[in-house]
């Protein structure tokens, strides 16, 4: 047994003469939410499907539930859940019919009932797929991706094209599962609202991981006040000095810290 589900040493792809993955590392613990944020074209698919067996790769060692994905059986495959961006479904078939469908396929199955509240759709039981909202569609599959018990799950840009209540509604599903989560999306609130650590990738390479609340520079904050400005990873300590220094309120006095995106876009190479 590991305490990783994914670990990842010097993966490298290349398509001819352009480089998609340039010596990747990557740990995820098990039983993380591990977001993995990169513009277009900075390998986030590659890896993504290197490591859900559906890509060779040309150089480095893929670890991933303690098999190389490459050699990856249906054994393997039944402890994976996979999330896609897009599907294609039956739509005359209704949520029960289509979950019970999915299920045949491995050993051990959750229940048809234990599945539909896990996603929140116990009341869209007998209704037909194709009368489902964008956010009911999608929470059918994240249950076709845990029905299997997966131990670890898959998710690529699950809440695109979401209003605003569905992506909020589709985090608590996502809360609620007990398993490993390899996130892939593009919305920054998203990653900070779901993941325990974010990896961002650029060029095929990471260029910074951690914890949302601190992944680059985020734990420096601007101590902002009428005569002056300082940065600060102690912004406690500068308002009190300030506060003792005025005798009493400071004038004008803000503290701020970066938002994850202006964090990101700085990785990325993107001015701001």
């Amino acid at each position: 047994m590991t305490d990783h589900a994914v670990r990842v040493r010097g993966l490298r792809k290349s398509y001819r003469d352009t480089v998609a993955v340039d010596g990747l590392d990557l740990d995820i613990a098990v039983g993380e939410v591990r977001a993995l944020l990169g513009p277009n074209g900075a390998g986030k698919t590659t890896t993504v499907e290197i490591l859900e067996g559906h890509r060779s790769r040309d150089g480095g060692s893929v670890s991933v539930l303690g098999v190389d994905p490459a050699r990856g059986g249906s054994s393997w495959r039944r402890e994976i859940g996979i999330v896609l961006q897009a599907t294609d479904d039956a739509g005359e078939l209704t949520v029960a019919e289509m979950i019970r469908h999915v299920a045949r396929y491995f050993p051990r199955p959750r229940g048809l009932d234990e599945t539909l509240s896990l996603v929140g759709l116990e009341s869209k039981r007998d209704s037909r797929i194709r009368r489902l909202s964008g956010g009911q569609r999608r929470r059918l599959d994240v249950a076709l991706g845990i029905v299997g018990r997966p131990r670890l799950l898959f998710l690529d840009e699950p809440t695109t094209g979401f209003d605003p209540e569905a992506r909020r509604q589709f985090w608590s599903t996502v809360r609620a599962l007990d398993t490993t989560v390899l996130l892939t999306t593009h919305y920054l609130d998203e990653a900070e609202a779901l993941a325990d650590q974010v990896t961002v990738i650029a060029g095929g390479r990471v260029v910074a991981e951690g914890a949302p609340d601190t992944l680059g520079s985020r734990d420096v904050a601007t101590v902002s006040w009428r005569d002056g400005r300082e940065q600060t990873d102690d912004p406690a300590a500068v308002v009190a000095r300030l506060t003792a220094a005025y005798g009493g309120p400071v004038p004008g006095l803000s503290v701020t810290r970066p938002s994850l995106e202006d964090v990101y876009l700085d990785l990325i190479g993107v001015p701001r």
